[in-house]
């Protein structure tokens, strides 16, 4: 089991947990491991959100790389997504993000990724780990002219800008209406500057909303984990659209002009069938977590799609994509992954996506999110005996249980047992047509496993 990294990098309480001494070894142990077959000085990208313990969880992880010898471009403020893409464009040796992404400022985090602009694997993680308990650090200390250098590169967010006017510009202009108009909710994040450079440059109306951070304002009651205010600010003002990113600009949500939530699910069916129209969909195919609601399924179904899911994780989803050749993935949370364009989630590009869609289908917000239909879904956490946790599969009784569910439900639910990553917890997550029924029994069955389990 890994130490330090989860299920998306390490994330912690900052100066704490996540302590600047903790950062060093994570700094000087990966870029050993991710530039080790590099034959010249490696060069490392780094970009944060706006949390307040941002410059420091920086300085500590700028210290690590010169102590090591890797030269540093600092990008200052700067979604994940940015980052991503403009580590493949300069060709760096490698790239981390200092985001705790969709949690509250307190937190804060360290994402690792490759010179793909991918996150790197878990093998990597583990090997990073390995070295950083060694006591190998010591040896990896560069001396003399080998001691690397940092240098300010605030103006690369440009790059990613233009990323969005090379791929957007034409076909906006062509299908945009001038009396559409967005409402953009940033988090008080990462995209809290560069989302409006992007709008203004496509020519789109917008209105934003919680794009005054402070360094602890970051997803407090709002973003894409808090979306009752982006509803009340696109009703209040009549807008077409709403969409919401996440504290690091990796995830995007939507409300239609009605108020009603587009989650990723839908927004992957509205993406999926205008690639699928244009031939641009490769294998007819979504790739999705065990996660995605059971009318992604129907739909793809209904629709001569396919649908591979992974477990939970969208770099379990992008594994799977690149490995089987697919171009459209993500996640309910939104995290929705488009490999023709990044090679990861991307908010800012998931949203210009449903826009485009909006405007090439002369369709509103609110017809393209009916694509689906969204089953209910209930989530119930069984808690038990951390050792005991994967032995639901052995027990009879709870075998039983989970079996007579399923035959009930035949084709319109589904049960999923899903022990928790890194707590004594064993998740019931139940979908069917009746709230109150499958709620009842999701509670039936953690208490079962619970009694079972303990």
């Amino acid at each position: 089991m890994r130490k330090y990294f989860g299920t998306d990098g390490i994330r912690r309480i900052a100066n704490t947990e996540l302590s600047p001494e903790l950062v060093y070894k994570v700094a000087k142990a990966g870029a050993y491991v991710l530039s080790k077959h590099a034959n010249h000085k490696p060069t490392i990208l780094i970009g944060r959100d706006t949390r307040i313990s941002g410059t420091l969880i920086e300085s500590a992880m700028v210290a690590g790389f010169l102590s090591y010898g890797a030269n540093v471009k600092l990008l200052g403020v700067i979604p994940t997504p940015a980052v991503a893409y403009l580590t493949r464009k300069l060709n760096a040796d490698a790239s981390v993000v200092i985001s705790a992404s969709h949690n509250t400022y307190e937190f804060n985090g360290i994402k690792y990724f490759s010179n793909k602009g991918m996150k790197i694997p878990d093998a990597l993680e583990e090997e990073i780990e390995e070295v950083m308990d060694s006591g190998k650090l010591n040896e990896l200390t560069a001396v003399n002219d080998k001691i690397g250098i940092s240098e300010y590169s605030l103006d690369l967010i440009d790059e990613y800008v233009d990323f969005f006017k090379n791929k957007f510009y034409e076909t906006i202009k062509n299908n945009k209406k001038d009396d559409f108009i967005v409402g953009l909710d940033t988090a008080n994040g990462a995209t809290s500057y560069v989302a409006e450079k992007v709008f203004k440059t496509l020519g789109i109306n917008y209105k934003i909303i919680n794009n005054n951070p402070n360094g602890i304002n970051i997803n407090e009651n709002c973003g894409s984990t808090h979306l009752e205010g982006l509803k009340k600010f696109v009703l209040e003002n009549k807008l077409n659209l709403g969409v919401a990113y996440d504290g690091d600009g990796d995830r995007c949500l939507a409300i239609d002009e009605k108020g009603n939530e587009i989650d990723g699910d839908k927004l992957m069916a509205i993406i999926a069938s205008n690639l699928k129209e244009k031939g641009k969909l490769k294998k007819d195919t979504i790739v999705a977590t065990v996660m995605s609601n059971l009318g992604l399924n129907k739909y793809v179904k209904e629709n001569g799609l396919n649908l591979v899911q992974t477990k939970v994780g969208d770099r379990y989803v992008l594994e799977e994509m690149l490995k089987q050749g697919f171009n459209l993935g993500g996640e309910q949370s939104g995290h929705v992954i488009l490999l023709d364009y990044n090679p990861t989630g991307d908010g800012i590009l998931t949203s210009l996506m449903l826009i485009n869609t909006i405007f090439e289908t002369n369709k509103k917000a609110s017809e393209l999110g009916n694509i689906i239909k969204i089953y209910p879904q209930v989530l119930v956490n069984a808690k038990v005996n951390s050792e005991k946790k994967y032995d639901y599969e052995k027990d009879k009784e709870i075998k039983q249980a989970i079996s007579k569910l399923n035959e009930e439900f035949a084709e319109n639910g589904r049960i999923l047992i899903r022990p928790s990553g890194t707590e004594p917890l064993v998740r019931v997550m139940i979908e069917g047509e009746n709230q109150e029924y499958i709620t009842k029994k999701a509670n039936e069955i953690a208490k079962l496993i619970e009694k079972k389990l303990l």
